[in-house]
């Protein structure tokens, strides 16, 4: 079951949508709705879906407007747009699929059906990255530019989203840059004492140094690094510290 939104500015539109994902895409369960890029924006930073079904042009700026606003674009795009004139460009943006209105269920089925594909695939791949290091499991294998590195997993303090590119900063004070996205490291750290407490940050726990109260509060880490808590994760990541 893939989690699903759709961020369209006509009620109509997402309306009927909706319908066709719940008559014909049995595997999309829909989460929410928004119709601007502001609310659109600020629905991305509540939930969590694997899919976002985006309008191009909306009343108050563009998908790519809000696709620019995200730090870590970690959940799949298909575009839902009655202006084929902006195709080129949202491929560029790595997009899944690329649906005209009037939408027609087989072209919504097809896309679909790539989403799982695509899903399958980066499951495949992960379970590489596991069986690759199986030998070693204390460390992991990061695609640096020049080449790759295997570092030791409790020598990672944290991990700093950066669009589509990570870096790890290590115990020595070293950085380490690489072209994927956190959502990717989240998925294979988080078993091994690693939180995301924001959207830009995930911490290792074992270096968590102090946690310091406020509104969402932030924790300082032992490398003398201060990192802000998400206010929905506040509750969660202290419950977790203090059951560590």
């Amino acid at each position: 079951m893939f989690k699903a939104v759709i961020i369209d500015d006509e009620n109509f539109s997402r309306e009927l949508l909706s319908n066709l994902l719940l008559k014909y895409c049995k595997s999309i369960q829909l989460i929410g709705e928004a119709d601007s890029v502001k609310s659109g924006f600020e629905l991305l930073s509540e939930v969590n879906p694997d899919v976002v079904f985006l309008d191009i042009q909306m009343q108050d700026g563009t998908g790519f407007d809000l696709l620019e606003k995200i730090i870590d674009v970690h959940f799949k795009i298909i575009f839902v747009t009655s202006h084929d004139q902006y195709a080129i460009r949202a491929f560029k943006y790595n997009v899944m699929d690329f649906l005209l209105k009037p939408i027609h269920p087989d072209r919504l089925i097809s896309a679909v059906n790539k989403l799982q594909k695509d899903f399958t695939l980066d499951l495949k791949n992960k379970i590489e990255v596991l069986i690759n290091n199986k030998n070693s499991i204390e460390k992991i294998a990061l695609p640096a530019s020049d080449g790759i590195r295997l570092v030791k997993i409790n020598e990672i303090v944290r991990c700093v989203s950066d669009s589509n590119y990570t870096t790890f900063n290590l115990s020595n004070g070293e950085k380490v840059l690489v072209s994927k996205t956190l959502k990717e490291y989240e998925d294979i750290l988080s078993q091994m004492r690693f939180y995301r407490i924001h959207k830009s940050h995930l911490i290792n726990l074992n270096f968590v140094e102090k946690y310091i109260q406020g509104e969402g509060g932030y924790v300082i880490m032992e490398d003398g690094s201060e990192v802000e808590v998400s206010r929905r994760r506040k509750e969660e990541f202290l419950t977790i510290l203090l059951n560590k």
